[in-house]
C-alpha cells in the first residue's frame, strides 16, 4: 500500500512539474531526488536516504538501471530499496544522464559520525574490503565498487546488514551485489559491521567523483 501510494505521489509530481516548467537549470524530475536526499543530496537518515553528493557518476547510473532492472528494490524486507524503485522507475535514460550531471556539482562535505564501534578493529577488517573499495575507501570504477568514505555511516550499516540479510545482492542479475554478499562472510556480526564503518567515517572525505 505505501508502495502504491509513493508511485501516486511520483505521478502527481512530474504531472505538476510538466505543468509549471521554469527557467531554473536543474533538471526538472530533481525536485523528486532533493525531496528525500535532501538540498544538495546530504542525505536523511530519518526516511533511510542516502548521501549522494559526491557518488561517482557511472554508480549512480548503475544503481537507477538496477531499480529498473528490478535486481535492486525488490526484496520483501528491503522497504528503503523498494521506495527508492518507485522513483528510479519514472526515469528515462536521458534524464538520468542529466541527473548524474547536476548531481557531481554538489559540494562534497564531511558526514557526522552516528554509528558507535572500535576503529582499530575496523580498520583490521577493512583490509577485505579495500581489495575492492582502496584502501582510503575512494572506490574503484574498473571494478564497479563505490567510494564509501564521506557516505553516511548509518546507511553503510544499513547495506551491509542488506547484504549479509540477502535482502541486496540476492538476485542472479546483480553480479557485483553478489560478489559483495560473499565478502559479508568477513563480517559476521552486528559488531564487526559496526567496527568496520567506524573505521571508514575515520578516512578522508574524497572530493567529487567522475
Amino acid at each position: 500500500m505505501k508502495i502504491l501510494l509513493l508511485k501516486g505521489l511520483v505521478y502527481w509530481l512530474l504531472t505538476f512539474l510538466s505543468l509549471h516548467a521554469m527557467s531554473d537549470p536543474r533538471p526538472a524530475k530533481l525536485a523528486i531526488c532533493v525531496t528525500c536526499h535532501g538540498v544538495d543530496g546530504r542525505g536523511n537518515e530519518v526516511i533511510g536516504a542516502p548521501k549522494i553528493a559526491g557518488m561517482e557518476t557511472w554508480y549512480i547510473r548503475d544503481q537507477l538501471q538496477g531499480f529498473q532492472k528490478d535486481y535492486r528494490g525488490t526484496h520483501a524486507s528491503d522497504e528503503n530499496g523498494r521506495e527508492m524503485k518507485a522513483m528510479a522507475d519514472y526515469l528515462s535514460h536521458n534524464e538520468i544522464d542529466a541527473l548524474v550531471q547536476w548531481i557531481i556539482q554538489w559540494p562534497v562535505d564531511a558526514t557526522p559520525a552516528t554509528i558507535s564501534g572500535d576503529a582499530t578493529k575496523g580498520g583490521k577488517l577493512y583490509a577485505h574490503c579495500a581489495t575492492c573499495h582502496g584502501d582510503q575507501g575512494q572506490g574503484n570504477a574498473t571494478l564497479r565498487s563505490p567510494a564509501l568514505a564521506g557516505q553516511n555511516d548509518w546507511y553503510l550499516l544499513s547495506q551491509l546488514r542488506n547484504f549479509s540479510s540477502g535482502a541486496r545482492g540476492s538476485h542472479p542479475d546483480d553480479g557485483y551485489g553478489q560478489q559483495m554478499k560473499l565478502m559479508m562472510n568477513s563480517l559476521p556480526d552486528d559488531a564487526s559491521m559496526r567496527d568496520v564503518v567506524r573505521y571508514i567515517q575515520s578516512l578522508p572525505v574524497p572530493g567529487n567523483a567522475k
